[in-house]
């Protein structure tokens, strides 16, 4: 690597920086860009205000966890490829264990009161995946051109279904989007520099997993590369932030009978109480499909490989930056998929979401509620995570 600076003596400094992070930061990727800003730029002065800017600018445009990734850069920064792999374990190490604890436990949620909490979180899921949409919609939805795309996008992802309408909506949304969608203006920043070769490696990895992967599982391989498949393509796939997993992670778990649909709702509800990245809804999702030792593998399995395809874009994509912020084609490209992204999330938030959660009229409220408290009151995710499972256990 070149222009990276790499000092064995910084990985600890990184792990603990990020450790913290990973404990404290509460809020979702758009509140961990500002703790990672705070942290990297104000007080440690690790990297420049334009740098920090171009990191955010590149993580957003590429397919994976944006705040995973500007993490991982920023860990590349400091300590080179062991720096990077120092910041994303310590950053997602705390909220993987919490869900997979949480994951092994829940079949002790029985009773009257244990499924009122757990049809609780099923709720604050309707709550923050709405919030999700009317944030996302005003942000990438702005014209008639990419609210065309939305609508476009909701009808396949319905009237198709599964995985073949959402790619089919991506795929769409894009074509649409360099003939429809006007560039918008970039100005140029500093550089963060990377060898070629490394750049070379990680695209041609990502590409053959991409297709390799699929191919094995379909051989009627062992359940952890059937997992493997599942979980690098959901993450290969997810433009728009964290939330839009979900619709990837259902067709890919729920479909084909590995979990249930109530547990893959209430998992995604607790995961909005705890810190640290979203994706980590996949370490819950591997644990949750077996058993002891067994969903721990997986667990370990799906947490790793929902991460891997984001990363390896990140590492391929750098050394072309540039080129690429500044091309009209690839703007045009990123406005209209993250329009069919926003179209898809829609059609997710009516099924499963809604579907699994709304049963009567009080959820319908407690589902409102929560809602507005995100969006009007501006209560962090955690607070409504407690506050509708209580409403939850009152109005039951």
């Amino acid at each position: 690597m070149t222009g990276i600076r790499q000092s064995p003596s910084r990985y600890g400094e990184i792990f603990r920086a990020f450790l913290l992070l990973g404990l404290t930061s509460f809020g979702g990727p758009i509140a961990h860009l500002g703790y990672f800003r705070e942290a990297f730029v104000v007080r440690r002065g690790w990297l420049s205000e334009p740098d920090f800017a171009d990191l955010v600018a590149l993580c957003q445009f590429l397919p994976g966890p944006a705040s995973s990734q500007v993490g991982f850069a920023i860990g590349l920064r400091r300590g080179g490829l062991p720096g990077a792999l120092a910041a994303w374990f310590a950053f997602t190490l705390p909220s993987a264990i919490v869900l997979v604890l949480f994951a092994s436990g829940a079949s002790a949620l029985g009773g009257d009161v244990g499924q009122s909490l757990i049809h609780g979180l099923k709720l604050v899921a309707v709550a923050v995946v709405a919030n999700a949409v009317w944030g996302m919609a005003g942000k990438l939805c702005p014209d008639r051109r990419r609210a065309g795309i939305a609508l476009i996008a909701v009808f396949m992802a319905v009237f198709i279904g599964g995985t073949t309408g959402q790619l089919g909506a991506i795929a769409v949304g894009a074509a649409i989007g360099v003939w429809r969608c006007r560039p918008e203006t970039t100005t140029p920043s500093d550089r963060l520099e990377l060898s070629g070769r490394w750049s070379r490696f990680a695209l041609v990895l990502f590409f053959l997993l991409l297709l390799l992967l699929p191919l094995a599982a379909s051989m009627g391989g062992s359940e952890v590369v059937a997992v493997m498949d599942a979980f690098y393509r959901a993450g290969a796939l997810v433009f728009g932030g964290g939330h839009v997993v979900l619709p990837l992670l259902q067709a890919e778990v729920v479909d084909p009978g590995w979990i249930s649909e109530s547990t893959f709702l209430t998992g995604y509800g607790v995961a909005q109480a705890v810190p640290g990245p979203l994706f980590t809804f996949a370490s819950y999702l591997g644990a949750a499909m077996a058993p002891g030792a067994q969903g721990w593998l997986l667990a370990a399995v799906a947490t790793i490989m929902i991460f891997l395809p984001g990363m390896l874009l990140l590492v391929g994509v750098l050394p072309h930056w540039d080129r690429l912020r500044a091309s009209s084609t690839a703007q045009r490209l990123i406005q209209g998929t993250n329009a069919a992204v926003v179209g898809i999330l829609g059609a997710a938030l009516y099924a499963p979401i809604w579907q699994g959660a709304v049963v009567e009229p009080t959820d319908f409220a407690l589902a409102l509620a929560g809602f507005l408290l995100l969006t009007v009151w501006r209560w962090p995710a955690w607070l409504v995570v407690i506050a509708l499972p209580v409403g939850s256990l009152v109005s039951g």
